[in-house]
């Protein structure tokens, strides 16, 4: 019910300003659903049991164990497809993809348990309401939970590096704890959920609304040590994927939680994301890296002047970060009271979408390994995924498109 009100939320808003549909690009639905079938049939027939897509370089796919974090990002992308199709080949697909999943719960994780969890058996749950995925939600929230620490008011993000670092990527996974709560009347995973909002909205964010990518805390008190942007041109610039995150998370949170103080973060972070944007809607990889309008140059420990751009070099844009974007700011058109920022979130959003279905972003059947979307960055400082094809990508890109749709019926 939740999640229908805010669709109907949105249709709303698509009603009220249906000049958007005229004065920008036309999404090309059909074609989108016809490359996203050809190319993960293709992609299921090549993976074995204990592989889940991760990208595709130097002309071979990349597979992952089904433990990484990324693992619930196939079977999700097979279920926004059958809701967008009602295919039940794709259906059938989706439903042999989650279930490779099914001991999740016993494998080496993190707190990325609630991407791996919600986009797959969530999903399935949301498109079907099959209660049989109830015990490994139960079981994936309990989990993230055993992570949390009420000294530092978070759940612990990496378990191999810094004191009890917490990044931003973590306010996805909150989604896991406010949903197993709800359905299974847990009011403490909700609890932990909010105070790890409310902790990361005190800590990690500038005065200006964006958002630092990593903050490290003392686990015996609390104490904060330590602001990073990890994957980020340097620790003081903003890193467009964990902008995109933390607009996500927030709008997420005020769905489930109602808290308005969460829905006002949200629209901080986007009154920041939004006049940085590019004309067509595609952010760089980090709005300040060297040839972006608003580039720095930082000694910043860890991160070294010997960027790999030099004057004239196109900067890298990241699609990932794009579709995350689109996606939250289709659902906080729906939720925003102000009329004016309904309309703007709209307008992005269906520019995004537009671009990312343009053939320079979307690929052509046979090709891309597989994948939808090209043009990602994972990683450029570990040179870790840069400029290729992600799972997550293709994933937010079908949400978006997903929920546009649904706002529209």
């Amino acid at each position: 019910m939740e999640n229908l009100n805010n669709l109907f939320k949105i249709a709303a808003a698509l009603i009220l300003f249906p000049a958007y549909g005229c004065t920008q690009a036309r999404i090309p639905e059909n074609r989108i659903l016809q490359v996203a079938r050809t190319q993960f049939e293709a992609m299921d027939a090549r993976l074995s049991p204990e592989a889940m897509p991760r990208t595709f370089e130097n002309g071979e796919p990349v597979d992952s164990r089904l433990n990484y974090w990324c693992s619930g990002y196939f079977p999700g992308s097979l279920w926004y497809l059958y809701g967008l199709t009602g295919d039940e080949d794709i259906r059938r697909l989706a439903e042999k993809n989650t279930r490779k999943l099914n001991d999740i719960c016993a494998l080496k994780t993190s707190h990325d348990i609630g991407f791996q969890v919600m986009c797959s058996f969530g999903n399935e749950y949301r498109m079907t309401g099959d209660t049989s995925v109830f015990p490994v939600m139960r079981a994936a929230a309990a989990k993230l939970a055993r992570r949390f620490s009420p000294v530092v008011g978070c759940t612990r993000s990496w378990d191999n590096r810094f004191h009890f670092p917490v990044i931003i990527d973590n306010m996805m996974n909150l989604e896991l704890l406010m949903e197993a709560g709800r359905l299974f009347a847990c009011d403490s995973l909700r609890q932990i959920a909010c105070a790890h909002a409310n902790t990361t909205m005190a800590n990690h964010f500038r005065p200006d609304g964006s958002t630092f990518h990593l903050v490290d805390y003392d686990p015996e008190t609390g104490t904060l040590l330590r602001k990073q942007t990890v994957q980020g041109f340097a620790d003081e610039t903003a890193w467009a994927r964990g902008q995109a995150w933390g607009l996500y998370g927030y709008t997420v949170m005020y769905e489930k939680s109602g808290d308005k103080r969460y829905l006002e973060q949200a629209e901080r972070i986007a009154a920041y994301i939004l006049p940085r944007l590019p004309k067509d809607g595609i952010p760089y990889w980090d709005f300040h890296a060297p040839g972006t309008p608003d580039a720095v140059r930082s000694d910043a420990e860890g991160h070294p002047e010997a960027y790999p751009w030099k004057e004239g070099d196109k900067v890298l844009r990241d699609a990932s970060a794009g579709a995350i974007m689109a996606s939250a700011l289709i659902s906080l058109s729906g939720d925003t009271p102000d009329r004016k920022r309904a309309r703007q979130y709209l307008k992005m959003a269906r520019r995004q979408i537009a671009t990312l279905s343009s053939p320079e972003y979307l690929a052509e059947p046979g090709t891309n390994g597989g994948f939808l979307l090209k043009h990602s960055v994972g990683n450029l400082h570990d040179n870790v995924e840069v400029d290729v094809p992600l799972t997550y990508a293709d994933y937010y890109f079908l949400e978006s498109l997903y929920k546009w749709k649904a706002g529209r019926r």
